[in-house]
């Protein structure tokens, strides 16, 4: 019988020809977007309303953006005061559902209470409620509170999300040894101490990934920003750049340069993350 090679453990294995076609395909759809984007942006209004659409950027990119930059909305303001309006919003977001998030994974994960499992298939029904539905009862309340076209309105209900405990609750299930945990209590730390030095360094390859999730989500948002707050008072980036696009007389490639804008930060985030999920990856299959 012919034995079937298998390659040795650390040997670096090398990719074929249909593999590497597989990966340029996929990276020029998803990359197609983004380039057709800055095509548009860098266009006319007379030439984006061609048939068909021009593939080839333009020359009229730096005009584009400074025009959309230093649009004076219904308030007076640029676009710089929307995007720090985004930027706080989605780090707070961000922060605060990593952090509360993980606590309540750990807690789910690894805690014995009263109640537990109950709760907890509570917390992911709620995943599958429309969020259209609570608009209503939450602006009522942002309304009671005065809250209207504050930042806090947009902050406030994000500051933790039913994905992030679940996802957080499956990853500590697995990938935090109880032994660890019965060591710290042996050591005698009590349960912060061993979340500070335990569960969170533990955790890091999810959070980063939870992280990165949640400010893509709290960036883009526009439905509920568009309710909380107003083009004309103190508007996110989303929110502003519909004002942009309110008008009668709509230009598409200022509107693509600010989509543009929007994506930057995006990138920025992907690229910070991208290598601690990686490795974090990488780390779970050396463990297993």
């Amino acid at each position: 019988m012919t034995r079937l090679h298998r390659p040795s453990a650390g040997a670096r294995q090398h990719a074929g020809p249909l593999t590497y076609l597989a990966l340029a395909a996929v990276s020029i759809v998803s990359l197609f977007p983004l380039y057709f984007a800055v095509t548009a942006a860098s266009s006319t209004q007379s030439r984006i309303a061609r048939t068909p659409p021009p593939l080839l950027p333009g020359g009229h990119l730096l005009q584009n953006l400074r025009t959309v930059w230093h649009y004076n909305g219904p308030g007076g303001h640029t676009l710089a005061l929307p995007m720090a309006n985004s930027f706080i919003v989605a780090c707070a977001v961000t922060a605060s559902t990593v952090f509360f998030c993980t606590l309540a994974g750990f807690a789910f994960a690894k805690l014995h209470f009263a109640g537990r499992n109950v709760l907890l298939v509570l917390v992911v029904a709620t995943i599958a409620m429309p969020p259209q539905l609570s608009v209503l009862p939450l602006f009522q309340l942002i309304a009671a509170l005065h809250w209207t076209d504050q930042l806090q309105a947009v902050i406030l209900p994000g500051l933790v999300t039913a994905f992030g405990v679940f996802f957080m609750r499956q990853y500590l299930a697995q990938s935090l040894p109880t032994e660890l945990l019965e060591a710290a209590r042996v050591d005698g730390a009590n349960t912060l101490q061993t979340v500070w030095h335990v569960v969170f360094p533990a955790a890091r390859p999810a959070m980063a990934v939870l992280a990165m999730l949640t400010f893509v989500q709290a960036w883009n948002d526009f439905l509920w920003p568009l309710i909380a707050l107003t083009p004309s008072g103190n508007p996110t980036l989303q929110v502003a750049l519909a004002g942009i696009g309110g008008g009668y007389n709509v230009d598409e490639s200022v509107i693509m340069a600010g989509a543009v804008v929007t994506t930057v930060p995006l990138l920025v985030v992907f690229a910070v993350f991208g290598k601690r999920i990686v490795g974090g990856v990488m780390q779970g299959a050396v463990k297993g």
